[in-house]
């Protein structure tokens, strides 16, 4: 049996993080720049599903880290229609995720490595959409099937913080930061689950609303830290080299933003809104900056592929 794509793994990673930036963005009110990386997420996920569907025949185990990111990325997509206006499509992609998670969530995910939390992020996706979902067609049982899977990804979370290797956080090539961005996508998922309720629906009571808003402001505060202790971690351990795992540090920066935006929102706290969007236009700028290094290594590998072709002959 073969291992993981490569390929699959690229695109499945780019259109999870591009995917993640569109919502905050959108979150942010920046709807043009929402819409555009809406649309390159889009086109990576065709890319990602295409190469998935080709190869995984027989091989969905084999290709369990790149898939469980496709489903992640679905349900980032699927968020991103939704607030987009596209409800069907959001729909949609709801249903293709969901039946792809259930046939992926009990398959091996990276061994002792960071996309061992690969099952909480696609999990908590799953969440914030039908959280997303559930706001925009006013819908409770969406919601309560939201905070199933809500509590669901905390219980593998917790499962994956127990597998996961703390000398990859030394040694990790950028899947280490996984455990920053489950925390952060957690988040998320909390606060929408916040912001669906509404005089119409009348969710949660005031005992079940204060454990939601004290679990996503603990979940929020975590990655935070998180998220600065793997920074320092980089400054004593720098990577220098371009890994494919490298999007998954943009993922958690960029979902880590959005997180604190959503929590800015459901909460009504104006100063944390103003953190999150600053934190936003980081997260943009390693987004920016990690495309460029990703370019500038595929033609890097492409000319050294021509020398050797050159030298053999």
């Amino acid at each position: 049996m073969s291992g993981p794509s490569p390929f699959a793994t690229w695109w499945s990673t780019y259109a999870l993080a591009t995917g993640i930036v569109s919502v905050g963005l959108d979150s942010a009110g920046y709807e043009v720049l929402s819409r555009i990386a809406l649309a390159l997420a889009c086109a990576a996920w065709l890319v990602s599903a295409a190469g998935l569907a080709q190869r995984a025949r027989g091989e969905w185990r084999a290709e369990t880290p790149a898939a469980l990111t496709a489903v992640a990325a679905t349900a980032v997509l699927g968020t991103g229609f939704s607030a987009a206006g596209t409800q069907p499509l959001a729909e949609a992609l709801l249903a293709l995720a969901m039946l792809l998670w259930a046939v992926l969530l009990t398959a091996e995910a990276g061994g002792r490595r960071g996309t061992v939390f690969l099952r909480c992020v696609a999990t908590q996706g799953l969440a914030v959409l039908g959280a997303t979902l559930a706001t925009a067609e006013t819908s409770a049982w969406l919601a309560h099937a939201a905070l199933v899977l809500f509590w669901l990804g905390l219980a593998l979370y917790g499962f994956a913080l127990f597998r996961f290797q703390p000398r990859q956080v030394e040694e990790g090539r950028g899947d280490h930061w996984l455990a920053a961005g489950a925390l952060a996508v957690s988040a998320l998922a909390g606060a929408r689950l916040l912001s669906a309720d509404s005089a119409r629906l009348y969710l949660w009571n005031e005992e079940n609303a204060d454990v939601l808003r004290t679990t996503a402001v603990t979940l929020l505060v975590l990655a935070l830290v998180a998220c600065v202790a793997l920074l320092l971690a980089e400054l004593f351990w720098p990577r220098h080299h371009y890994d494919v795992r490298r999007w998954a540090t943009v993922f958690a920066a960029v979902v880590t933003a959005a997180a604190t935006l959503a929590v800015a929102a459901a909460l009504d706290v104006p100063w944390l809104d103003a953190a999150g969007e600053v934190l936003l236009w980081i997260a943009v700028a390693a987004w920016l900056g990690c495309t460029v290094w990703a370019v500038t290594s595929a033609r890097a590998g492409a000319g050294r592929s021509r020398v050797r072709s050159r030298a053999r002959r």
